[in-house]
């Protein structure tokens, strides 16, 4: 490769040789980088100003000392002059007589990495030309011959100016092309409208910020562009940038359930007129979605400090009611008396159940998302929900087109959308009609189920209030905690309700969730499942053969470790609890120490609120007990 390059750079100066004209090229630093035979031989350089790194300084004071630039009264001023005129790096042309009598032009023009390229030309013929046209000629008068000169002249230094344009010209379009570029590969849309509201500018990621516009928008209005309802969402903030207002609104596009920050800056240069506003949108639904859910979590953990005491208070007075009520009732009494003894057990146990659905509201509770079918997951739900509707009340459930397999907490919907069933039941009462639920995608993004019923539909309180735990509008019936507990269960999923009527008639409620496509199942592999209870590690070890992997098993922390090594170990399935000096938690950290390349997940069934589950949760994934093989399998493919 080294006589390659060799090869490569005699060829080079063979070639520059061959140029009449004599160049030289100098660095950002002043050095000399490159010239030809022709720079030495023009000014009779020692072999020492003409090498590789030559300084342009030494280069210069050689010439003055030689007399090159005419006498000079003050030679290192001389020097320090030019050479503080080339750090400017400014194109330039000259000509200039030397001592010898010959004319040479000076063409200089600046690299843009820094240096300089010089072309000197040998022009006394062209002198000599000028002089004897000057002498010869009896009709120019004098001054044509001037005009004549300072033409040519300045046809020279203009051709050196043109180049410094091309030049500039080409690295504007550089530019041009690497902002471009960047813009393109920003994951937001990058836009500019001029005042009449029309695109004059878009980087193509309009489609991904909002699913279903155009990408290609230039020369389109905003409502072209993004539809009546986006637009007439933003019209507003545009003309408030119109009038040198910047602003940022976050909205939901309907069609596609998007939610989309967009910012809107006046497109202004100092106190000049505004020519239009730039517009930066980015799609912050998954931002929104776990803003959403920390909310309501933060908001459990408030309501949970605030009922803990109370409800643990009034268990302590319902069980004693429930004692005393229970030995009244094994007493011999009149009728009358054996039907208030029921009447008040039956209070207090339906203020037990009262007290478990605040506890669920309340309480700590922690999302169990699982691979779903929700076809399999709707006939479930037609199988539950059948046997609670009276004749005359049907239920109807569709999914229009087929949802491949998703991460639900299957348990909190399907008490959801329970809810909504039993809900919609009442709310027909007697007379009859249809529950109809509908499941379908929404743009990728949310999982929808709607709930509609032929009642009577909500009445404005209830269209305010309905959400609120215990509203309710069957007087001494309901607790008022249906509804609450769907908001609150979706919403800690990261996802909405909307509750409404139906245009004929009818109520209508929305659940929305995140569209999280399921993981692939795990390959198989060799699992070594560490469990001390003979019971748990058998039912565990049938779920992983079940899958296809291997196990070998171990009862503690210490057997574990001298199974670990064996060849082709590539999971952990570990309980946080173990006997002996070693925990679970012990054994992830031996595995960390020693890189140990086996993946690692804990097992435990302490709540999400102790301290050593939350060790265990920073250590590695946590599978909660009791689990079945489905939440097994996706834990073990989210962990891969």
């Amino acid at each position: 490769m080294p006589e390659r390059e060799e090869a490569l750079e005699a060829l080079t100066r063979a070639g520059l040789n061959l140029i009449q004209q004599a160049l030289s090229i100098y660095d950002s630093d002043l050095k000399l980088a490159v010239w030809n035979r022709r720079f030495r031989e023009m000014f009779d350089l020692p072999e020492r100003l003409a090498t590789s790194g030559a300084d342009f300084t030494e280069t210069i004071r050689y010439l003055v000392e030689r007399g090159e630039y005419g006498p000079v009264d003050d030679p290192e001023q001389a020097v320090r002059t030019r050479v503080a005129a080339a750090r400017t790096f400014q194109p330039h042309y000259m000509e200039r007589e030397r001592p010898s009598g010959r004319w040479i032009s000076v063409e200089g023009a600046p690299l843009p990495q820094g240096g300089w390229v010089t072309v000197y030309t040998d022009i006394t013929e062209i002198k000599l030309q000028e002089s004897l046209l000057r002498a010869r000629s009896e009709v120019l008068s004098g001054e044509v011959l001037a005009n004549a000169e300072r033409l040519a002249q300045a046809n020279r230094a203009l051709a050196a100016t043109n180049g410094a344009l091309e030049e500039a010209q080409r690295e504007l379009t550089e530019m041009e092309a690497r902002t471009r570029l960047t813009t393109e590969m920003m994951p937001a849309h990058i836009a500019h409208v001029g005042r009449d509201l029309r695109y004059t500018y878009s980087n193509r990621r309009l489609s991904q910020v909002i699913p279903g516009r155009p990408s290609d928008i230039l020369g389109l209005t905003g409502r072209e562009a993004l539809g009546d309802e986006v637009f007439a969402r933003i019209r507003p903030c545009l003309l408030r940038a119109l009038d040198g207002e910047p602003s940022v609104l976050e909205f939901t596009a309907e069609d596609s359930g998007t939610r989309i920050r967009s910012a809107f800056t006046p497109d202004r240069i100092g106190e000049g007129p505004i020519n239009g506003v730039y517009i930066l949108s980015m799609d912050v639904t998954a931002e929104t979605q776990a803003r959403e859910a920390l909310i309501q979590t933060r908001k459990r953990e408030l309501t949970a400090q605030l009922t803990s005491g109370l409800a643990h208070d009034f268990a302590n007075l319902l069980t004693v009611i429930l004692g005393l009520q229970g030995r009244l009732e094994r007493m011999d009494l009149s009728e009358e008396g054996r039907q208030l003894v029921a009447a008040t057990i039956a209070a207090a146990r339906r203020g037990g159940g009262l007290l478990d659905q605040i506890a669920s509201i309340s309480g700590k509770r922690a999302l169990n998302p699982v691979a779903t079918v929700l076809a399999r997951f709707l006939s479930d739900l037609r199988l539950m929900a059948g046997p609670t509707l009276p004749d005359g009340v049907a239920l109807e459930i569709v999914m229009p087109d087929p949802i491949p397999p998703v991460m639900l907490d299957a348990g909190a919907l399907q008490d959801a959308a329970l809810n909504l069933i039993l809900n919609a039941r009442d709310a027909i009462g007697g007379r009859g009609g249809t529950i109809r639920l509908t499941a379908r995608a929404v743009r990728d993004t949310w999982i929808e189920i709607l709930v509609e019923d032929d009642g009577p539909g909500f009445s404005e309180p209830a269209l305010e209030h309905a959400l609120d735990p215990f509203f309710t509008t069957k007087g001494g019936v309901g607790s008022g905690l249906g509804l609450s507990m769907v908001y609150d269960q979706i919403k800690l999923a990261g996802g909405t309700v909307r509750i409404g009527n139906r245009p004929g008639g009818g109520a209508a409620v929305q659940l929305r969730l995140p569209l999280r496509r399921a993981d692939e199942p795990a390959a198989p592999m060799l699992v070594l499942l560490v469990e001390d209870d003979p019971d748990i590690r058998e039912a565990v070890r049938g779920m992983l053969r079940a899958a296809g992997h291997s196990v070998i098993e171990a009862a503690s922390a210490d057997e574990a470790l001298t199974l670990i090594d064996l060849p082709g170990v590539g999971l952990v399935l570990s309980d946080v609890n173990l006997p002996g000096q070693r925990s679970g938690l012990d054994l992830a950290a031996e595995l960390a120490a020693r890189t140990h390349p086996a993946r690692l997940v804990l097992m435990t069934s302490l709540p999400t609120g102790d301290a050593r589950r939350q060790r265990a949760e920073a250590l590695a994934p946590v599978l909660a007990k009791p689990f079945d093989a489905t939440q097994l399998a996706a834990c073990l493919g989210a962990s891969a």
